[in-house]
């Protein structure tokens, strides 16, 4: 089955008010502002209700039509401004114990476990700590690995040349 961008779209927008802003509503993803765009890379903002101040997140979409599959990397602040989280937001029916791969201008960095899945999607999350970070500022090329059989895993390229600037506005803009 093809995703079509339409849906993709739309589940994005509920994810990254679930994610990235924790108490908003669907409805409320529409009123993220895009204040940047950096290559593929958005600097994202809104003002969750309850909030005392605007949050952002840098967020690239993905959609593999030859590959049949979509992602979002998202990258933010936690609420308390002590730490900053890579969130990756997989389609449901990927094989959660084999976790989400990451290969940085093809080395392998590593794996990450799903840590849930909700109606829109499976979810695997990292501290994003100065290693991965430098690692991620300095790439060209990113692939994330899933797996929709145990055997099987697709590889789904992101590109990180504007990485670097989109991180530095996020910081800038929290």
């Amino acid at each position: 089955m093809k995703l079509s961008l339409c849906r993709f779209q739309t589940a994005f927008a509920a994810l990254f008010c679930l994610f990235a802003f924790g108490t908003s509503t669907p409805a409320q993803a529409q009123d993220g502002v895009v204040k940047e765009t950096f290559g593929e890379w958005k600097l994202v903002c809104d003002t969750p209700a309850g909030a005392s101040s605007e949050q952002c997140a840098i967020i690239q979409l993905v959609l593999d039509e030859e590959a049949d599959i979509g992602l979002s990397a998202i990258v933010l602040r936690t609420a308390d401004g002590k730490a900053e989280l890579l969130r990756v937001v997989v389609p449901l029916g990927v094989v959660l114990p084999n976790g989400l791969g990451l290969l940085v201008d093809e080395q392998n960095i590593g794996n990450a476990q799903f840590t849930s899945c909700l109606a829109d999607g499976c979810y695997a999350q990292v501290v994003l700590n100065e290693q991965l970070l430098e690692t991620m500022k300095n790439g060209k090329n990113a692939t994330f690995v899933v797996f929709k059989t145990p055997e099987e895993g697709i590889g789904v390229p992101i590109e990180l040349g504007n990485f670097a600037k989109a991180y530095e506005a996020l910081g800038q803009s929290n």
